[in-house]
């Protein structure tokens, strides 16, 4: 037994590898999910028209920004799409950002992490045997080392080195599939692309960059032992394929280059430091996207009324910008001013529509922070709502829960607590607080059976 499990965790390790290189399991518990409405839609908006093209259904597939400052995106669970912030801080165009959604969408429509799981399965097998093979080896060879006068000797290091050799070929095994389906996903993209009148010489330039870096040079790399082709052999291959494209030169619409341009400061005046933000957007830039940094930087370093003045500039710049009127109401809402907060965030909803979550998910929360019962039906029917379209917002849950709670009802506010602290992944907590519910509700009802699912689930290998 002691064996098989060091073999699954081998295995399992290896499939993480070969499906998701570039994350490290150690770092999951540091790195962050960021929820942002601006740059959901810009992302849906990129990727909308390669999905349809890879006949994937675009209702199905889901983008979520990883607070990481590196240059990355993979795909992961099914049809999940994680975007590092640091790509998208990185890529000056939008055509840089959606070939990395296409390479990524190739890997959905290829079906590859349900393959790489059958692969799994099948070096599973052949490592299996492999290592019963070398033990026989090792117990014969012992057989010989007690027999009289026997002249040859091995180790407890030779041993070790016998059994390691079928997993180091499986492991090898596993990243040539891996770096197989890194091409055809490569190849896809630039149909995709192709397919949507795109270029694909955003793509190109993004492998450029990677194949410039210290951590992406050959020289002294085993090729047999990487997840992804070699930077000179990919951008071969794919510069090939892209110029064949007679859409190869064309050019992302200056509107989508505006949003993108503002995206990318947005996340800089958030994520960076001081410096950072004064080099990319210095004083002397009077450009709406390095305003845009600047009011973001000035209310996360202490400056709240030039936060203030400057985003009632960006306001008068683009009244009709949801984002602008979201901004101004987060800058009081954590000011502690909740009740001046909540005409700047209704503003915001109604301009983004109903898919900007993370906008009534803000709303609601002032509603509640205000102390005001007038709100709390509006707080309820904003949360509630946001719940509906996204069941994974964790802090729509928690600010559903105070709202059912203000105005009485127990049970539904525990029930709500028990969805958040589920989404959150504390599924002792989510157990308790779904216990608690269920008791006030009628059995058979719905509340009843949501809070039975929390009670009866169990996470994979919980058992």
């Amino acid at each position: 037994m002691r064996n098989r499990s060091r073999l699954r965790a081998l295995l399992s390790g290896l499939l993480a590898v070969a499906l998701a290189a570039p994350v490290r399991a150690e770092d999951g518990p540091n790195v962050s999910i960021i929820r942002d409405a601006e740059i959901e839609q810009l992302l849906r908006d990129y990727t909308k028209p390669v999905l349809e093209a890879a006949g994937i259904h675009t209702g199905a597939a889901r983008i979520i920004l990883v607070g990481d400052r590196s240059f990355n995106a993979f795909v992961a669970d099914g049809q999940k799409i994680f975007v590092n912030v640091g790509a998208l801080i990185e890529a000056k165009t939008p055509n840089e950002i959606i070939g990395v959604l296409a390479h990524e969408s190739g890997h959905i429509a290829g079906g590859h992490l349900a393959r790489g799981r059958q692969e799994l399965a099948r070096a599973a097998i052949l490592s299996v045997a492999g290592m019963l093979a070398s033990a026989g080896a090792i117990f014969a060879a012992r057989g010989a080392f007690s027999r009289p006068n026997a002249s040859v000797g091995m180790d407890s290091g030779g041993a070790v080195g016998i059994l390691m050799g079928p997993q180091e070929a499986v492991k090898r095994s596993l990243l040539a599939y891996q770096r197989g389906e890194e091409q055809a996903a490569d190849r896809m993209a630039v149909r995709f692309l192709t397919a949507t009148r795109q270029s694909a010489k955003g793509m190109l330039e993004t492998f450029n960059r990677f194949a410039s870096e210290t951590l992406f040079k050959s020289s002294t790399i085993d090729p047999y032992l990487q997840s992804h082709p070699l930077p000179n052999e990919r951008i071969s291959n794919l510069r090939q394929a892209a110029e064949q494209s007679p859409f190869f030169e064309t050019q992302d619409p200056p509107a989508l280059q505006a949003r993108h341009d503002l995206m990318r400061a947005k996340l800089i005046g958030f994520t960076g430091d001081v410096g950072e933000v004064g080099r990319r957007y210095p004083v002397s830039d009077l450009s709406l996207p390095a305003r845009y940094a600047r009011v973001i930087a000035d209310n996360r370093f202490g400056r709240l009324d030039e936060a203030l003045a400057g985003a009632d500039a960006l306001i008068a710049a683009q009244p009709k910008n949801p984002y602008f009127w979201e901004l101004k109401g987060q800058f009081l809402l954590e000011a502690g001013r909740a009740a001046q907060a909540i005409a700047p965030l209704r503003k915001a909803a109604g301009l983004a529509g109903p898919n900007a979550t993370p906008i009534r998910v803000l709303l609601g929360h002032a509603l509640v922070a205000s102390d005001n019962p007038a709100y709390t039906d509006e707080a309820i029917k904003v949360l509630a709502n946001a719940t509906q379209r996204d069941e994974d917002s964790s802090e729509a849950w928690e600010f559903l829960s105070m709202a059912y709670f203000r105005k009485g009802d127990g049970a539904k506010a525990q029930l709500a607590a028990a969805e958040g602290l589920f989404v959150a992944g504390k599924y002792i907590e989510a157990r308790t607080q779904a216990s608690r519910a269920q008791t006030q509700f009628k059995e058979g009802s719905p509340g009843w059976l949501k809070a039975d699912d929390i009670l009866t689930y169990r996470p994979p290998g919980s058992e």
